[in-house]
């Protein structure tokens, strides 16, 4: 079974005007209807980040969305320095597959948002794109348990996929705010921003021994670019036939 939405929910959802139009064009049609829409033809016809925007338009599979938020975050858990930003995941992952509480979910989230706040102060101190990296990967972390049901829903869906463009661990926390669909989005977006600092920071300091550190900001955009394409698959891989 594929996970479908309609082009009247998404309307519903006030959509930007030039994201609905280009859908409604590549789909050959004029107007909504409630005609089943698979996330996978959004993702083809306007790419991720519209598809991602689409999640709250089905919170019945906020478990889905939760899940991806976590597995983006995932993919920079090697950049997160504090127990508590991985133990969120954890927890995050337990939620979304009912073996865990509301109340472990918003005790994890907390931690989570200390942790990021102490990495955030590391960073103003430090100026270092690892110490950056690092804070968008507890950020992530802390999207994945983002609480919108609670705030909302507390284990639904988390900020946009722990909100997804390449984890600026930062801006995890942010996801309790948007609510469990959004989770999944701002996962992919900081866990996204978190692979190009760190590429950035590898490539700084091979660049400044070479005499060539713009290197480094090429570097960070390929790494985002790679980032961003993975998590494109795995989003299709996850609402395609189940």
């Amino acid at each position: 079974m594929q996970l479908t939405t309609t082009l009247n929910k998404i309307r519903q959802h006030n959509p930007c005007p030039n994201g609905w139009k280009k859908l409604l064009k590549n789909l050959g049609k004029t107007t909504a209807d409630d005609e089943p829409l698979a996330f996978s033809s959004i993702l083809d016809s306007n790419g991720l980040e519209d598809a991602l925007w689409c999640c709250y338009t089905t919170p019945e599979h906020n478990r889905v969305w939760r899940l991806y938020a976590v597995w983006c975050a995932r993919q920079v858990q090697h950049l997160m320095t504090d127990p508590r930003s991985l133990n969120t995941l954890d927890v995050a992952e337990r939620h979304a597959n009912g073996q865990a509480t509301d109340k472990e979910l918003s005790a994890a989230w907390a931690a989570a948002k200390d942790a990021w706040v102490a990495t955030e102060t590391a960073a103003r101190e430090t100026a270092l794109p690892a110490v950056l990296a690092a804070r968008d990967a507890a950020r992530a972390a802390e999207t994945a348990a983002g609480d919108a049901g609670a705030k909302g829903v507390a284990g639904d869906t988390a900020w946009s996929a722990v909100a997804a463009e390449g984890i600026d661990a930062g801006g995890v926390a942010g996801g309790v705010a948007g609510g469990v669909a959004g989770i999944a989005a701002w996962s992919a977006t900081w866990a996204a921003r978190a692979v190009a600092f760190d590429a950035r920071a590898v490539a700084f300091d091979a660049g400044v021994a070479a005499g060539d550190a713009d290197a480094a900001q090429s570097a960070g955009d390929t790494a985002r670019k790679a980032a961003r394409a993975t998590q494109a698959a795995k989003f299709r891989e996850m609402v395609g036939d189940r």
